[in-house]
């Protein structure tokens, strides 16, 4: 049989309706460190600002925690939306991180803000939202992190002196993180083609168009110093447990939450027994989806499928249900189905 391609994993940090933001980023905690036991190859976690029910404000403040409480899995941003923050200050951030756990840090890198468009002022502190400074902030952030593109600069940005020529993200630097751009469009996609990045496409955004983004960032691609031929990941939402009809219900309160944000009504992330009563439950049930929602096997034949169908290189895989255990039992289920290499229950790991 043909070697499956590596799993990671992508977090939120959703705060239950009962719950709190502690609760939310320790529930984060013991899950990046289940799959860093069970062989997941990444485990990246994802920005969004003023939202009641995402703990998940800042990456790499969350990205040092969960470093220093794993030992082999790479752990990263997915991701850290540029157009939010000064190239200088991420490449500090996340150059000390990888001071401190060389070899094992990512830094994927958005340009959506991630929020709403007045939490967007706020934190950029103007109220300039344009997206023509991406690429030139992007290559600014590459260069202070130790990747400079000065032959490909004059393409993509007009004038204006490189920060890497003035400014160091560290004194010393013995490795640097490894640079992947998101998107769900593309225009990424065509991006880090031309740069040789590698590309990771929000397919659990269930917008539509991983196929057609796969194929441009394999025909844009140019090989580069750091990466000689393309590496696509595309995400998927998915949930696996015992049974479909276990699986289907523990799916149920996150179906519902994205229903809310579709709707503009925005809901609180509730218990399966309470979504079972709601009164949307019967439209998430029924709105269609890419989501994966059932058995261990169902899962791995419908990941093979989006993986064949895309070329992708690698999978992340998104869970968002109620518990903490559940999601944790879903990754053991599929990591186990899979073969990741290193599937431990966890009561055999303590």
């Amino acid at each position: 049989m043909t070697p499956r391609v590596p799993l990671s994993v992508l977090e939120l940090a959703i705060v239950t309706a009962e719950g709190t933001s502690r609760d939310a980023l320790l529930g984060a905690t013991e899950l990046a460190q289940a799959a860093d036991r069970l062989g997941y190859e990444r485990f990246w976690v994802a920005e969004h600002h003023n939202m009641s029910s995402v703990a998940s404000t800042n990456p790499p403040v969350l990205m040092a925690h969960l470093a220093a409480r794993t030992e082999r899995i790479r752990v990263g941003s997915g991701g850290v939306m540029l157009p939010n923050h000064a190239p200088l200050v991420v490449a500090e951030q996340v150059a000390a991180i990888e001071a401190l756990h060389p070899g094992r840090v990512d830094l994927g890198i958005g340009r959506a803000p991630g929020t709403d468009p007045y939490t967007a002022m706020a934190l950029r502190r103007t109220e300039d939202l344009s997206a023509e400074d991406f690429p030139r902030d992007l290559l600014d952030l590459m260069g202070l992190l130790g990747d400079p593109r000065p032959e490909v600069r004059g393409d993509l940005v007009a004038g204006g002196r490189p920060l890497w020529e003035r400014f160091t993200a560290t004194p010393l630097a013995a490795s640097r993180p490894q640079i992947l751009l998101l998107g769900s469009s593309g225009y990424s996609a065509q991006l880090a083609g031309l740069l040789g990045l590698r590309f990771v496409f929000a397919h659990h955004f269930d917008m539509g168009g991983t196929d057609e983004a796969a194929e441009l960032y394999r025909r844009s691609f140019r090989p580069s110093a750091e990466l000689p031929e393309p590496h696509l990941i595309v995400s998927a939402n998915v949930l696996v447990a015992d049974t479909e009809e276990e699986a289907e219900r523990q799916a149920l309160p996150g179906q519902l939450l994205i229903h809310g944000i579709r709707t503009g009504e925005r809901i609180r992330l509730v218990s399966p027994e309470e979504a079972t009563d709601h009164r949307w439950a019967g439209v998430a049930r029924t709105t269609r989806s890419n989501r994966i929602v059932g058995t261990a096997d169902r899962a791995v034949e419908e990941l093979e499928q989006l993986a064949a169908r895309t070329g992708a290189d690698e999978l992340m895989v998104s869970t968002v249900c109620h518990a903490t255990e559940t999601r944790v039992n879903s990754m053991e289920l599929l990591a186990e189905a899979w073969g990741t290499g290193a599937a431990v229950p966890a009561q055999a790991a303590s």
